[in-house]
């Protein structure tokens, strides 16, 4: 299995508008953050989750090349408004369209913003088309499985999702865009070998885990690698790494990691 983290910053990104702090002003790539994504290839398997504003720009540096699924954490502007840079991705399927999961919430949203691409096949060529379908419980395909947990944000719930490889066996988590996570989902967690949380910044935040927040229930889950994402200008990737327990890390946009049955490898 293949992480690769397309983007791990907030809803207003990092650097921010008319923002000159110490991290906006940072050199260091890594305080660079775009609106949170991932993309996870199982055994081939290409999984999307989430279309960040940034999407065609990440999918460019990331030289993602194919995506045959889209699972949408939830319907918030920086979760969806990337997903008319889909459209490609529909041509490389035979100008197939592409299942699009989410909550009934997060269907609801696209079928207002994108109507024109709720089709089979796209309109014309070079077009998008979405087939939308409420994410279930369990996923199972040849390749592994995702399974979904709701997880509390807000006046709404967002999907945290479990993947497992197949062929390796590996499990991988990612709990994004939570205020808490609740005790079936910890449950469902246990025994994975990476797990990304939701560790928006230091201070509360209504629906948001801090970052000790985070590191708790990254303790709790007691997986041997956990990062945060969803990181705002307020933590310095640096300063924030210096800080945490081991084996915990802020992520950055850029990271991969690769699981495998010869163990769990950081690349770049």
């Amino acid at each position: 299995m293949e992480v690769i983290f397309l983007g791990t910053g907030t809803s207003q990104g990092v650097p921010m508008i008319a923002c000159d702090c110490a991290v906006c002003s940072s050199t260091d790539p890594r305080n660079s953050r775009s609106r949170a994504s991932i993309h996870v290839v199982m055994d081939g398997l290409h999984i999307q989750v989430d279309a960040a504003p940034e999407l065609r720009l990440q999918c460019r540096r990331e030289r993602i090349m194919r995506t045959d699924l889209v699972i949408l954490t939830h319907g918030h502007a920086d979760h969806i408004v990337g997903m008319d840079d889909l459209r490609r991705f529909c041509d490389l399927l035979g100008g197939n369209s592409l299942p699009v999961y989410s909550t009934e919430e997060g269907l609801a949203r696209v079928l207002a913003i994108y109507p024109y691409a709720i089709l089979e096949r796209p309109l014309v060529p070079g077009y998008a088309a979405f087939r939308l379908m409420e994410m279930p419980p369990l996923l199972e395909f040849p390749q592994g499985t995702i399974a979904a947990a709701l997880l509390p944000h807000g006046g709404l719930n967002t999907l945290g999702l479990v993947f497992t490889e197949k062929s390796s066996g590996r499990k991988f988590v990612y709990y994004n865009d939570c205020k808490s996570v609740p005790r079936e989902a910890v449950a469902l967690a246990r025994g994975a070998d990476v797990v990304v949380l939701d560790g928006l910044r230091p201070k509360p935040h209504p629906s948001h885990m801090t970052i000790d927040e985070a590191v708790a229930v990254a303790q709790e889950i007691g997986a041997p690698s956990s990062y945060l994402t969803h990181l705002t200008h307020l933590s310095e990737h640096a300063a924030l790494a210096a800080t945490l327990p081991a084996g915990i890390a802020p992520a950055y946009d850029g990271l991969r990691i690769h699981l495998n049955g010869d163990g769990t490898r950081v690349v770049n």
